[in-house]
């Protein structure tokens, strides 16, 4: 055996590109057996990562495969590599930070050598097959714009009243909470319209990834299209990987993720308080019916956002050549990153009850701007 001259992991990497458990378990006994490869194991595996970054995977989308397809324990070691990789840089992407906060803490090493060398192949399998992403903006080591001071008043308004509508047991107040939320989103828009139309800039729109994970993901998607279409974005979902792809420009992005997270939190809560109704009621309640909940309020939600979006543009008339044009950006980047885009058919077995209960929510998560209660 070798003490870490890199033998050993040359010989058990190569089980890596094998089909077979065989193979893998034999690696498995190898690193178990030589101490002295720890390190270079690890310096390994830190290189399959930063590798991964070049390949426009961020580290939301990495620990999202290795939750979706390993255990718990190959998400802790991914977890302690990824912090070890990226603790290298001075200054990183902007939402990596928060990326990195979500990330659950390293646990302690297990003391079964062989147990913990088979967790860290099949992990390291897992990332050297991930295939190349389309990138959605700069990554470790690049040079990055600016840090901005804190975050913009207009989106610490946004959190805050939304943070106020998924915390109360009142609809009626949430619902003027959201639209009060949805109003500024728009507003803000037509602000960035006005700032770039008196002083064009180079800006041209980028790009951010959210997650859309089982269960019902088919209707969280439609959920985040519905969001996204309304606050001049465009929503490219991929189901194999677990994510949408949010294209817009730079002010609107942050925002849609915030409407959408907080628009599902409200849309859960809602479905669990209308299933406990149709049990109290001696009916039993079906995965149909949490399906067709969602999809209808994900429908009913996305016809009262562009609502209220038109209707703040209607207010500036003279603005609206200059949004169609930044609405034409948009899409034009969008076909961009993805020339194959195709539509997917909604799969989801019907419950008349979840519809209407569903659209019932939405209806009530909607949005009536000018409600008594509503903070500016």
């Amino acid at each position: 055996m070798s003490t870490g001259d890199g033998t050993t992991i040359g010989k058990a990497f190569e089980a890596l590109y094998a089909s077979d458990d065989g193979s893998l378990d034999t690696a498995a006994s190898l690193l178990a057996a030589d101490p002295g490869a720890d390190a270079e194991r690890t310096r390994r595996g830190e290189e399959f990562v930063r590798t991964l970054w070049t390949r426009g995977w961020q580290p939301a989308d990495v620990v999202r495969m290795a939750r979706r397809d390993l255990s718990d324990e190959h998400v802790q070691v991914l977890t302690g590599l990824i912090r070890s990789e990226t603790a290298r840089y001075a200054t990183l992407p902007r939402r990596w930070q928060a990326q990195l906060d979500a990330l659950d803490a390293v646990p302690t090493r297990p003391t079964d050598r062989f147990s913990y060398a088979t967790t860290v192949l099949e992990l390291y399998r897992l990332l050297v097959r991930l295939p190349r992403l389309d990138a959605v903006g700069p990554v470790p080591g690049e040079t990055l714009p600016p840090a901005a001071a804190g975050e913009p008043r207009m989106l610490s308004r946004i959190r805050a009243l939304l943070a106020k509508a998924e915390a109360t047991g009142y609809p009626e107040e949430a619902e003027a909470l959201t639209a009060k939320a949805q109003e500024l989103m728009a507003r803000h828009s037509l602000d960035e319209v006005t700032l770039a139309a008196g002083a064009p800039s180079p800006e041209t729109p980028g790009a951010i990834r959210i997650g859309v994970e089982p269960p019902y993901e088919q209707a969280k998607a439609i959920l985040l299209d519905a969001v996204a279409t309304a606050n001049h974005c465009r929503a490219v979902w991929n189901e194999a990987y677990g994510f949408s792809t949010v294209v817009g420009f730079e002010g609107d992005l942050d925002p849609v993720e915030l409407l959408y997270t907080s628009l599902l939190v409200q849309g859960t809560a809602a479905m669990t308080r209308a299933e406990a109704e149709q049990r109290a009621g001696g009916r039993k309640r079906t995965k149909s019916f949490r399906q067709s909940f969602l999809l209808a309020y994900a429908n009913r939600l996305g016809t009262r956002l562009s609502t209220t979006s038109r209707r703040v543009a209607a207010e500036t008339p003279t603005l609206l050549p200059a949004l169609a044009s930044r609405d034409l950006a948009v899409t034009t980047r969008t076909d961009e990153l993805f020339p194959e885009t195709r539509a997917t058919r909604v799969r989801a077995a019907w419950d008349e009850a979840g519809w209407t209960h569903g659209a019932s929510a939405a209806d009530r998560a909607g949005l009536h701007p000018g409600r008594r209660g509503v903070e500016g």
